[in-house]
């Protein structure tokens, strides 16, 4: 019954939202996303929707949450606790949720600052009391990379526990829209079809949830057309900055080595109405992390001259290791394992 890996509502924060990785609570956190524009408080990433938990644990000293009858009061009407009385109990069991999860934050916090270890629950859904969060459109941030502490030219995927290299011409993500971003080429460029701000490439990692069970060969093939869309096709908010993609044709895919484990790689090159079009590639492997769940790679290569040269991609590939890790290398092609 333990929730899959995701963002949830952070028991020691409740304003923000802490990643979960399928057996305890990692250092990362973000701001709630906007309602309409990203996944809601006990999601996954983009990649899967995973089941919502069954139960509801309650922390400790937390009220239990009273649920409503039908008619929107404790009791329903005229029975006990109706009318004004049913709200005001209603009213007073939101209020002590809210403190009781003020108060066990402040426990924890208190705990982890006298030096005892910080315990690790799993995370609560949300309820029925916690307030909506206002709809924005969605604005570009910071990212879940990070420069590595130890070696400027890699970057951190704390939430996947791997480093990537950072090849010349490649920079850290700063305010870019799409989710999970580990590296952007250096500058930006009008969309060729609405004028809006394109990147020649880019690489995203991400943790797979949805059908996490199925082989790396499967869960790339499965993502490689979500990939192109996403990329080629309609960006976030349903324009087309390339004018759609006419066609796409698969033009390299096979097992690859990554970070120590077998995985699995799809290439796709993709010809757009406008500009030159490019490649995208979705890579599946499994994490050295937590639930050891699969990490979904994603490369967008804009075609062209202007466009990053596709051995970058396989520079990447081979330079991932897990955090900590200098000696774990790979590549494609490079066989340790079965991979379907």
């Amino acid at each position: 019954m333990t929730p899959p890996p995701g963002w949830y509502r952070d028991p020691s924060a409740p304003h923000q939202e802490r990643w979960w990785d399928g057996t305890a609570w990692t250092e990362h956190r973000r701001p709630p996303e906007p309602v309409g524009y990203g996944p809601a408080v006990g999601q996954a990433p983009q990649t899967g929707q995973p089941p919502t938990p069954m139960y509801q644990p309650v922390q400790p000293g937390q009220a239990a949450t009273v649920p409503l009858s039908a008619g929107g009061t404790p009791g329903g009407p005229g029975g006990p606790g109706g009318g004004g009385r049913g709200k005001a109990v209603a009213l007073t069991a939101a209020a002590a949720v809210l403190v009781a999860a003020i108060v066990t934050g402040v426990f924890v916090l208190g705990e982890d600052d006298g030096g005892s270890p910080r315990t690790q629950t799993p995370p609560v859904t949300a309820t029925a009391t916690d307030p909506a969060p206002v709809s924005d459109p969605p604005s570009p941030s910071p990212t879940a990379s990070t420069p590595s502490a130890d070696d400027p030219a890699l970057v951190e995927d704390q939430l996947n526990g791997v480093t990537f290299p950072l090849p010349d011409g490649w920079v850290w993500p700063k305010y870019v829209a799409e989710d999970d971003v580990m590296m952007t080429t250096d500058g930006t460029y009008d969309c060729p079809a609405d004028g809006s701000v394109c990147r020649h490439g880019l690489v995203v990692s991400r943790t797979v949830t949805a059908n996490a069970e199925s082989s790396p060969k499967v869960l790339a093939q499965q993502d490689i057309e979500d990939a192109a869309d996403d990329a080629y096709d309609r960006d976030l908010i349903g324009n087309k900055p390339f004018g759609g993609i006419e066609s796409h044709e698969e033009v390299a895919s096979g097992p690859v080595a990554v970070a120590g484990r077998a995985g699995y790689y799809v290439r796709w090159r993709v010809k757009t109405a406008k500009g030159p079009g490019g490649y995208v590639q979705s890579m599946v492997f499994p994490s050295t992390v937590g639930t050891e769940s699969p990490i979904l790679v994603r490369y967008v290569f804009d075609a062209g001259q202007d466009g990053p040269p596709l051995a970058d991609m396989d520079t990447i590939t081979k330079g991932i290791r897990p955090i900590g890790d200098a000696d774990t290398g790979g590549g494609v092609g490079s066989g340790i394992g079965p991979t379907d």
